[in-house]
Formats: C-alpha cells, structure tokens, sequence
C-alpha cells in the first residue's frame, strides 16, 4: 500500500518547526513518552487513527511510536487536516492519508485505507472509523484489542451502538476524562471557537448578541469567553438542568424560535442534527452569522438553507454569503463544519496535552487489559485521570499539599461526628 497521500511532501519544513514549538506546551505528553520509550509497551501493535492532523495530534503520534507501535492516520473531518503537519509526519515515515479540503469520497477513502492496515487498536474522534469498521470490516474485530474515542460526538455515538448490542470490541471513553471534558472541551473549545470566527470574519463580539446553541461543557466555554468580549449571549437548549445553569450563570436563555430574531452571531455546540433550521433563518436579521463547533457538519441545515437563497456566493475564504429573497444576507462558516479547525488551527497545545495523554494512557490501560474488557464503553480509572492532572501541574511548577495521617484516618472513618 502506498506510505502515505497528503498535499505536498514540501511543506515538510514548517510543519516539523510547528510540531517543534506544540511540544513546548506539551510537557505533560512528553513525560508520557518518556515512559512509553522504557516500556515499548505497544512493540509490534499497528494503532489506526481517525483525527484532526494537526501539530498537538503530531506530538501524540511520536509519543505513540516511541512505545513502538506502528501509525496509519487520517483525518476526522474534511477541513481540519493542517498540510504542513501531514507532510511532517510522512517525512517521519508516519502512514498518513490526508489534506485539507477532501471531497466525500477521498475522506472515506482514506478511513478504509487505514483500517485495511488491520489495526490493534483504534483511535477517533466522532466514530466514524469504529463505526466504518464494524459495517464494512467485521471480520477485523476478533484481532482489535480496543478503541479510544476523543469527542462528544462520537461518544454519543457509541452509547447508541453500545445500546443497541452493536460494539463489539471495548472503547475507552476519552472524553469522560475530567482532564478531557473539563479542560479540552471548557477551555478550548471556548478559545478556538472564536478564533476561527475572528479570522474568518474579523468580527467584533463587543456590544453584539451571540447565541450560543448547547450549554455542554463546550457551549458553557464558547460563552464564558464571548462574556468576557463584551458580547451579549443568550442560550438555547433543550436540557432543563443545563438551561438552569445557563440562566444562574447570567445568561439569557430563551428558544430558537425567540432568539432567531435577536442575533447577530449563532454558534452552534450540541452534536445534534438541524438545530438551525430555514424557519429560524427567516427571522434572522441582515447579516447574521452561522457557525458550528460540534464535531459534524449538520447541526446548521445548509441545504436547507440553500433552498430560501436567491443567490450563494463565497465573500471571504470559509464565508459564505446566502443571499435572501428579500435582499438580506446570512453568512455561513466554514461550510458548517467545526470553525475552530476550518479557519484556526483547533485548541492551543497546552490544553490538547492533557487530552491526549488520556489518549496515550488510554491506550495503555488497553494493552494492560487486553481480553479482560467487555465489548462497550469503559471509563479510564480515576487514578489515570489524577495522574494525567499531576503531570500537568509539575510541568507548570504548580505544588500542591498532601494530606496528613490524621486527615486520611479522618476522611476514611465514619465515627466521627458533630
């Protein structure tokens, strides 16, 4: 098979000075490849991975290799494949079949050609590869020790199958890590989301209304930082505890219906389908601005958008311009996939370290465990997550107290009262 299929061997270069200044802020991952180079713990194994190519998934890919396994990688979506960082990792002899703006057909093209180098372990972000395996490769299964799932979406996903008796090999939950969905999803997400707007756009968020649709840990990020813009936000869900939240936290909260009208920017988090519809489009003002940052592209109904245009054209590069009948403009991002990855380069580093050291860990708790894992969703041990926080911490020169003898005896007894 060929070793890889990305853009341009060329920009090799840059992307190895990228990955460079990404590991930097990576101290925690690398103290995991520290460990994996002693142990080569993953000696002889063949890991497919479905992610974004990206400088921080680059450091988890060395970090990987070090442990001694062997890499096939493409991307989880059609715009986030960063070209330099692709080239990178083909120069290191990485297998890597990816670039940024694949067609439909090159993107599963390319997940078959990884899973057809019969992987050991699995690593995704949105499914697409457990799913594309257990429907096409079946016969692969009985060889796979396991899987690792990196986003909300795609954990989602597997409840469904897991619900449904159709996983068949065990899949560790990444994202359930506090270490992942607090940080990655919080902080990150809230960051590069209006990155990828701003350089899209150049958009102003101070003394605008932005709607931020899902208050999941990634929504609460995303309107944390427009708070902190001087944007005006209000929130729609359909979770009541979560629009509590919302509504305790300062935001307004309202339905779509309502708040169609009020926008000025709408950003889309939930993981679910057609969330923006052509009815709430038809309320909205000249000008607004549709973007997404859930992990698929059918959160914003594009095509049925399509159809209320009078005209479509592409104004700035990742905006589009959807020409209303009566001459207002409604500007879409990215294509409605994740803005963060189409028009920014995904979270910064720092944060990416912690979630991908779940990932790494992850896979080690997979070979430790192998044949002893039901086929379903599994949770990493608390203690893995504590570990990833205590890496974390010491790479940042953060200490911490330790409890006493008598603080321990204290919390672990129950006679003690009033």
């Amino acid at each position: 098979m060929t070793d890889y299929k990305i853009k341009d061997i060329a920009l090799s270069e840059q992307g190895k000075k990228n990955i460079e200044l990404a590991e930097m802020q990576m101290g925690a991952l690398l103290e995991v490849r520290r460990e994996f180079e002693d142990s080569k713990i993953f000696e002889g194994l063949r890991i497919a991975m479905a992610l974004h190519v990206t400088k921080e998934t680059a450091v988890l890919v060395r970090t990987l290799r070090a442990g001694g396994a062997e890499i096939w990688i493409t991307g989880c979506n059609p715009l986030s494949t960063q070209d330099d960082i692709a080239a990178a990792l083909a120069e290191e002899g990485v297998h890597v079949f990816a670039h940024k703006g694949e067609s439909n057909e090159e993107y599963y093209e390319y997940l078959k050609t990884v899973i057809e180098c019969e992987p050991h372990i699995t690593i995704d972000d949105g499914c697409d590869l457990v799913s594309l395996i257990h429907k096409e490769y079946p016969h692969l299964i009985d060889t796979l020790i396991g899987g690792c799932e990196e986003t909300t979406t795609g954990i989602i996903r597997l409840r469904a199958m897991e619900k449904d008796n159709a996983l068949k090999y065990p899949v560790v939950a990444v994202n359930d890590n506090d270490t992942k969905h607090l940080m990655d999803n919080y902080y990150g997400t809230g960051q590069s989301t209006l990155d990828g707007i701003m350089r899209a756009t150049n958009f102003m968020y101070a003394g605008k209304t932005a709607v931020v649709v899902g208050y999941g840990d990634c929504g609460k990020g995303v309107a944390m930082r427009l708070k902190g813009l001087g944007a005006n936000v209000i929130v729609t869900e359909v979770k009541a505890f979560r629009a509590l939240q919302a509504q305790m936290d300062g935001f307004r909260v309202m339905k779509m219906e309502d708040a169609a009208a009020l926008g000025d920017i709408f950003i889309t988090l939930t993981g679910n389908i057609s969330v923006i519809r052509p009815e709430h489009v038809e309320k909205m003002k000249n000008g607004a601005i549709l973007a997404n940052s859930g992990h698929f592209d059918v959160e914003i109904d594009i095509e049925g958008i399509s159809k209320l245009a009078a005209d479509i054209r592409t104004v700035r590069p990742f905006m589009e311009e959807y020409k209303m009948h009566d001459g207002r403009k409604i500007f879409v991002l990215g294509e409605g996939r994740l803005i963060n990855l189409a028009a920014a380069e995904g979270h910064p580093s720092d944060v990416m370290s912690l979630s991908f050291c779940g990932q790494a860990l992850a896979c080690k708790y997979l070979v430790e465990n192998k044949g002893q894992l039901a086929p379903k969703v599994h949770t990493l041990p608390e203690e893995i997550d504590e570990y990833i926080s205590e890496l974390q911490l010491k790479t940042m020169g953060v200490q911490i107290d330790d409890l006493t003898e008598e603080q321990v005896e204290y919390l672990e007894s129950w006679e003690s009262g009033t």
